[in-house]
């Protein structure tokens, strides 16, 4: 197995059951314009986010780690009129790609960006939305995601679904005594997890474009 292969399979599932869309395109070709990270989920996980949220028949939805929007769109879509996205973006520069990506996709009205540290804007999300979130998407410093589970589950209701980004990194989770912030967090997410009896969570490896990573699924009961 190598990249090669996992990238030309990506490719293949992509062109097979995800469409090109000319504002997702566009919204994608905005982060190489703007010299943003190559992180934003691939166009088969985010129409993965987007299936999950429709089949749940999400109507609040909350993301940390917004990027340039291209995930923010793809759940988005998947809300009803009367929906209501909220998105925590640390970096300036990043929030205001995805302002305008927002504006393109017709979706402004829909979605809320906070900018900042999303474990400081996450408190003022629990003062203004004091309504519980029916799907939580965590794709953001990987060192922080206990506190952004905590935070997660302080937010949720019985049926939430939270979905947490980029969990494998390439194996390296293996790791006990790696000193990696990043891997720290996963190692200790995946602890929280199975010791949290509020919910009932599983983990799927990926390989695609990025290479080998995965996610966790978790149902708060």
């Amino acid at each position: 197995m190598s990249q090669e292969l996992y990238t030309a399979v990506d490719s293949f599932l992509s062109s097979s059951l995800v469409p090109s869309d000319p504002v997702l395109d566009a919204v994608l070709k905005s982060h190489l314009d703007a010299g943003l990270p190559p992180i934003a989920v691939t166009p088969t996980l985010g129409k993965f986010l987007n299936l999950t949220a429709r089949s749940i028949g999400a109507k609040r939805i909350l993301e940390i780690g917004t990027l340039g929007g291209y995930s923010t769109i793809w759940l988005a879509r998947a809300l009803p009129p009367s929906g209501r996205l909220i998105t925590l973006e640390f970096d300036p520069k990043h929030a205001e790609v995805a302002r305008k990506n927002f504006q393109q996709a017709g979706l402004a009205s829909v979605i809320e960006i906070h900018i900042g540290k999303a474990l400081d804007t996450l408190p003022q999300v629990a003062a203004g939305h004091p309504a519980s979130f029916d799907l939580i998407f965590i794709d953001a410093d990987k060192q922080n995601n206990p506190s952004y589970f905590a935070w997660a589950l302080k937010l949720s209701r019985p049926g939430t679904i939270i979905i947490v980004d980029n969990v494998v990194r390439d194996g390296a989770i293996l790791n006990a005594a790696s000193d990696s912030p990043d891997v720290r967090g996963i190692r200790q997410l995946f602890a929280d997890l199975a010791n949290e009896p509020r919910v009932q969570a599983t983990a799927i490896q990926t390989v695609d474009a990025k290479g080998h990573d995965g996610f966790v699924l978790a149902l708060v009961l």
